[in-house]
């Protein structure tokens, strides 16, 4: 019967959770206000207590946690660490973290897991602000960085944070190279350190560079301010923007949206490996430095303004297609959205506004100041009912 099961499952101790006072505030001039700051403070969940072991039966642990009354371990939390509890004995101590300071029976449920997992999260803050270094094991790659494990917590190492000797230098930015490079990593040790431990996300980064590493290149960022206009040279090309080395040992991303007015499809058709660029640092935050090459050209959209405007009729040459329709530039930096609903589906716009080709457009929207123009198709669809 249900009745009886649920009595069954119960824990056969007896001891309860002391039942908790409601807070009050005694006078400091009370002269029992000095024994108030001696209670203790119930423990609450996420805390992580201390307490010895009572006894162990039917897959359940009780544990000592005065004054506040009996802790518990059971179900999947004991499941969890079966192998470490079996090996408990009544009188050992044992840490543990809150799960439900009222749980079945008033007994404090525990977690031992979850203090372990606590206690490694803490270890890893406190290795960041130490800089500890641990010999890792690579133990594999992607094409964003390497694969590490620290006290059994997967993380990552970025290929940017990777020391000058491991750094993979390969021309013109190709992925699948790069890739190839950090392949030939795996099972290597690497001297790393933890740069980021986040328990929320389960998020650990590690870097190789050294801390001499790190204050040189924060020396060398100290020397730009942003507003800066330098020369440097392309170091990489790459799908989101391309790499500019400002001097040896400093290195700057141009970020694909700000190569030039116009658009911008590869980063790769427009800039070279060894070529000399000017560029303007507009960023400086997180030992990093972002730099724009379209800065030092003027924005067309401002003297768009004096030559368009909402009405008018223009000729647009088709540069994309996006999930919205597609965009049409009707001079070098100044483009439009020609709207999928004119159309009913992406193979009817296909087909009438061609990649490349011009056609005459209405302006339906023009915001030049926020950069934004929508357009209306003025010519024949193909494919149209007549």
């Amino acid at each position: 019967m249900p009745e009886e099961t649920a009595v069954q499952d119960r824990p056969v101790t007896e001891k309860k959770l002391v039942p908790e006072v409601p807070a009050f505030t005694l006078d400091p001039s009370h002269p029992m206000a000095h024994l108030a700051d001696q209670v203790a403070t119930p423990p609450r969940a996420g805390d992580v207590v201390e307490g010895t072991i009572i006894e162990l039966i039917r897959g359940r642990l009780y544990v000592d946690l005065p004054p506040f009354g009996t802790g518990i371990i059971y179900g999947r939390e004991y499941l969890n660490a079966a192998d470490v509890l079996r090996k408990s004995n009544p009188g050992d101590l044992i840490t543990a973290k809150v799960v439900d300071p009222a749980g079945i029976d008033g007994y404090i449920e525990l977690s031992l897991k979850e203090a372990r997992q606590a206690a490694i999260w803490g270890e890893a803050e406190a290795a960041i602000l130490s800089g500890s270094v641990y010999n890792l094991t690579v133990e594999e790659a992607n094409k964003g960085g390497l694969i590490l494990s620290w006290q059994g917590i997967q993380g990552f190492l970025p290929a940017s944070q990777l020391s000058k000797e491991n750094y993979p230098r390969v021309p013109e930015g190709d992925k699948d190279k790069i890739f190839g490079e950090l392949q030939k990593l795996t099972g290597k040790q690497l001297a790393v350190r933890i740069i980021t431990a986040d328990p929320k996300e389960a998020k650990l980064i590690f870097s190789e560079r050294t801390g001499a590493e790190e204050e040189e290149k924060t020396n060398l960022i100290d020397k730009y301010e942003v507003g800066d206009v330098v020369e440097g040279e392309v170091t990489g090309a790459v799908d989101f923007g391309v790499f500019v080395k400002l001097e040896q040992g400093l290195e700057g991303l141009v970020h694909i949206s700000e190569l030039d007015w116009g658009l911008v499809e590869d980063p790769k058709n427009l800039f070279k490996v060894g070529e000399r660029v000017k560029v303007k640092v507009i960023e400086i935050k997180d030992g990093k430095i972002s730099l724009s090459i379209k800065a030092l050209k003027e924005n067309p959209w401002k003297s768009a303004s004096e030559r368009y405007q909402k009405g008018q009729e223009v000729s647009g040459v088709i540069i994309k297609y996006n999930k919205h329709g597609a965009l049409a530039s009707i001079e070098e930096g100044v483009a439009g959205l020609v709207h999928i609903s004119e159309f009913g589906t992406p193979a009817e716009l296909r087909e009438s506004l061609e990649l490349g080709k011009t056609y005459p457009f209405t302006i339906t929207l023009f915001e030049p100041k926020d950069q934004r123009m929508t357009l209306a198709y003025a010519g024949p669809k193909k494919g149209a009912k007549k």
